[in-house]
Parts: structure tokens; sequence; C-alpha cells
């Protein structure tokens, strides 16, 4: 079985190599976009918060909470944040957890895990664990976690369904996956509004952090990123089960979540 998961990932590597992917309207090879994102998130790693606030007039506080309250994580529960970015949903499962349990942050930029661990410091976190890793090739053992979670990174994957695969692999039997991401308005009214919300971005980018480029790529991957009923069906060809979605903003995001096998 192994040596079978090794082939298939070979093969796997190889198609990679010439595949071309989405960074933002542009195609690039996988490697590329790798690169490109990690560059995105080293130039607004200092200001990161702060602009989430603007976009979202502070509404992606409330959905992480939201998503905490649907972990359904216990004290000791083992529990992996997944492109955790500057560490606010690492910090709030790490203040549901006891001495028995754990949390990692994991992210592909070194600069937002830096901020991450000043910040976690500062508010006195000794229970969290910070990595430096790729979605796509996990350093983590199998059936591991009770929960993974990913807040606003799903779209930033550079092969989104290996990534899955890999969750579901570090996932212990019955461990759930939620993942809370940019999604489609289900009103049209309300699409065109948040579209020309979306154009003030690149330009308060500017003034938050000197440049629009960033927040142009976010506009941008928000509009290639698949559609909820598109994230659901991948979920379920990873194997994920009782696989469901959650619109909240009329659509604007949403919440989707899934289980990993107990037996």
């Amino acid at each position: 079985m192994k040596f079978r998961n090794g082939l298939l990932r070979l093969k796997r590597k190889f198609k990679m190599s010439k595949k071309r992917v989405d960074f933002g309207y542009l195609k690039v090879s996988p490697a590329e976009k790798t690169k490109l994102v990690g560059g995105v998130f080293k130039e607004v790693a200092s200001r990161y918060d702060l602009m989430n606030d603007f976009m979202s007039f502070g509404s992606h506080r409330i959905l992480k909470r939201i998503l905490l309250n649907m972990s359904q994580i216990s004290p000791n529960s083992r529990v992996l944040d997944l492109a955790g970015g500057t560490g606010d949903v690492t910090a709030l499962f790490a203040s549901r957890l006891a001495k028995g349990g754990s949390i990692c942050l994991a992210d592909y930029s070194q600069e937002m895990i830096e901020v991450a661990r000043d910040r976690m410091l500062n508010q006195g976190f000794s229970n969290i664990d910070f990595t430096v890793a790729q979605a796509e090739s996990l350093p983590f053992r199998s059936d591991h976690f009770n929960c993974v979670s990913i807040s606003f990174g799903f779209r930033n994957f550079t092969d989104k369904e290996l990534a899955l695969q890999e969750i579901y692999r570090v996932l212990a039997p019955g461990g759930i996956l939620l993942i809370l991401e940019f999604s489609k308005p289900t009103n049209r009214l309300l699409e065109t509004a948040y579209k020309g919300f979306q154009s003030l971005w690149p330009l308060a980018g500017k003034l938050a952090v000197g440049s629009k480029s960033p927040y142009q790529y976010l506009i941008e991957s928000i509009d290639k990123h698949p559609n909820q009923q598109a994230v659901k069906q991948m979920l379920e060809d990873a194997n994920f089960q009782s696989v469901s979605f959650f619109n909240f903003l009329g659509g604007i995001t949403s919440i989707h979540k899934g289980q990993k096998a107990i037996g």
C-alpha cells in the first residue's frame, strides 16, 4: 500500500510539473504560484489584520468564532490550524484546550508565522506549535488531528485536491475539517455592490502596506475560486463524509464542513 501511494504521488508530481494553475487571472506553473503566494503574504504580514478588519467591517472575527463553535473540539483535542496566518483563529482554539490538548499553526509564510508567534507570546499562550509547511505536503503523521481548520487560505493552495488528500490523511478517524472561505454571493444585487466595494481594496492596500498588488491578487483569487457546490464536491471526492456548507453574509463567505470516516 505504501509503495502504491508513493507511486501515485510521483505520477501526480510529474503531472503537476506540466500543469498550469491560477494565480489570480494569470496562468502559472504550480511552483511559480507557490512562490508568488508566499511573496504576497510576506508583503502584507505586518498589516494583515488591519486590512482584514477594513475589508470585512470586522465580520471575519464573528465568522471565526462560528467556525470554532462548529469544530466540536474537546479540551483534549489535537487541532491543526492550516494556513493559520497571524494566529487569530489559533488563539481561539487554544483558549478552548486544556493541558492534554494541543494546537499547531501551520503556514507557508515564515513572516506570517513570526507575527503569530509574537502575538501568542504576548497573549500568554504556551500550548501552540508553529510549523512552516505547504498544505500539499504536511509534515505530520497520519490519523493524528481531531480537527483541521482553514480560514481564508484554501483558495491560495496550489493544488487543492492534493491538499485535501493530505488533510484527510492527517485527520484522525472521525476528525472534522472546517473551511472558512470567500464564496459566491447568492444575490445578483449583492454581488454587484460587493464588487464595487472590492474595487476600493487595492487603494486601501496602497495606504496600509504601500502596495496595491497583494489586494488586486485578493480580488482576482476570490473571483477565480470555485463556488460553494464545487468545493463541496471536492471534499466528497477526497472521501470526506457528511459534507455540508453554510452561507454567511449572503454567500460572500461560507463554511464547509466534512468528516473523516470513523472505520
